[in-house]
């Protein structure tokens, strides 16, 4: 079986168990368009960013664990770009936020400057000190007066900023250049380290990115979330007021709220598929071109790359930055799908690890493999509950009702997800290391 006939087989694999969820009800799938539209759009989402960490991981070897940070900023992109702008939040203290802001960069960039033009000694040093300490303060006062007058209005609805009111697809690419500018910052500090040194970094980065989602509500309400946000599709309540909509659910033979559903989520579907394929090409001609081999061959011997007159650490940014962008963009458009920003909901579990587990379970530096695992895994990770649930009744057909055993199995179905993705995993590394397809 060549490798082409063998993709196509695994990809078609991965579109029968969408249409099978669609219309057969029976063990764990659902007879539900409406969940095997929900499953496909997410799996859509997903492989985007296994693309994503793919570039990283199987272009370059580079070990990302902050994918959780990236996706959060594309999150953000979307509240920063499509949300109106709240009344009175600049008069009253969007401006000193930003002066503050920019104040604040500027004492770091003076405090740099400071060291690196001043002869090493005493006086550098005190400069240096003075220079951050005075800085702090007067960065403190301008930022927070600013900080307290916005959160201020209206803070059961509001009390943030807004964004600039564009429409909403234009936050999808905003997402990628907030994400590829935050990459570009870690990368220059983080890429010279040793690449256990760099999951850390990472890990630890995309942390505070989430504590500042979380604490900092003039930017993005933190736990209090920003909902109602807008859409490319209407949202299905306006879809069933519409006449003529109802006219056609009617001519199709849908109630008006299922059609509304359906049609929504068809719509993203089809727009999550177009950016997916978009991005998986330019991924593929990125890794046929010079550049790709280029990549390939650092990722497989640094030493003899950087022998051969290689940039070894600005490859290794360029490729940091592009699947960081990637991913920056598949938390735009998940944010856009949820139409709210909830800074709670983002855990290194769902959007690093797991995310680890399809590009490794897809085939780790293949493109088409990294979008084959993010389907499969997610479809998997989504049913697995239900699978646990069945096999748990199966275990304890024969116990007696009202047995603690039997009460303790059928609890403990819920956590057959970690479980199972745990050892799929397990599998994977043990009998296919090399992923469903692997590298060329």
């Amino acid at each position: 079986m060549t490798e082409t006939v063998k993709t196509g087989l695994l990809f078609a694999a991965a579109a029968l168990l969408i249409v099978l969820d669609g219309t057969v009800s029976f063990g764990i799938f659902s007879g539900s368009w409406n969940s095997s539209l929900t499953i496909l759009n997410m799996g859509l989402i997903s492989a985007i960013m296994a693309l994503g960490v793919n570039l990283q991981w199987g272009f370059a070897g580079l070990f990302n664990v902050g994918i959780m940070g990236f996706t959060a900023l594309g999150g953000l992109a979307v509240v920063l770009t499509a949300m109106p702008v709240t009344e009175g939040a600049w008069s009253a203290g969007g401006f000193r936020i930003v002066g503050g802001l920019i104040f604040g960069a500027a004492t770091i960039v003076a405090a740099v400057l400071a060291y690196t033009k001043l002869s090493a000694g005493r006086a550098r040093s005190f400069t240096v000190l003075a220079i951050l300490v005075v800085g702090f303060f007067v960065y403190r006062g301008i930022f927070d007066p600013g900080v307290a007058a916005v959160e201020e209005i209206n803070p059961a609805l509001q009390g943030n900023i807004g964004g600039l009111g564009l429409p909403v697809l234009l936050a999808w690419p905003v997402g990628g250049l907030i994400a590829a500018g935050a990459a570009w910052l870690i990368g220059k500090t983080a890429l010279g380290l040793r690449s256990d040194y760099l999951a850390i970094a990472t890990l630890g980065i995309a942390e505070i990115i989430l504590a500042v989602l979380k604490n900092e509500d003039w930017l993005s309400r933190g736990v209090k979330n920003v909902v109602g946000l807008p859409r490319p599709l209407p949202y299905e309540v306006d879809l069933q007021k519409d006449a003529d909509f109802i006219a056609g659910a009617a001519s199709w033979g849908l109630d008006v709220t299922t059609a509304s559903s359906l049609y929504v989520k068809t719509g993203y579907a089809l727009m999550f598929a177009a950016v997916l394929i978009v991005l998986l090409v330019m991924a593929q001609l990125a890794l046929k071109s010079p550049w790709g081999r280029m990549m390939r061959a650092i990722r497989d011997n640094e030493v003899a790359a950087e022998a051969m007159g290689k940039n070894v650490t600005q490859r290794h940014l360029q490729i940091f930055i592009l699947g960081s962008a990637i991913c920056g963009i598949a938390g735009a458009m998940m944010t856009t799908l949820d139409s709210q920003l909830t800074p709670g909901t983002y855990n290194p579990l769902r959007f690093t690890f797991l995310i680890w587990v399809m590009v490794i379970v897809g085939g780790s530096g293949n493109n088409f493999g990294a979008v084959l695992g993010g389907l499969l895994v997610w479809f998997f990770w989504i049913k697995v509950e239900p699978m646990g649930q069945l096999l748990m009744e199966l275990v304890t057909s024969g116990m007696a009702d009202g047995s603690a055993l039997k009460a303790h199995l059928l609890g403990s179905a819920a956590h057959m997800r970690l479980f199972m993705m745990g050892l799929v995993l397990l599998l994977m590394l043990r009998f296919s290391p090399r992923g469903l397809i692997p590298e060329k």
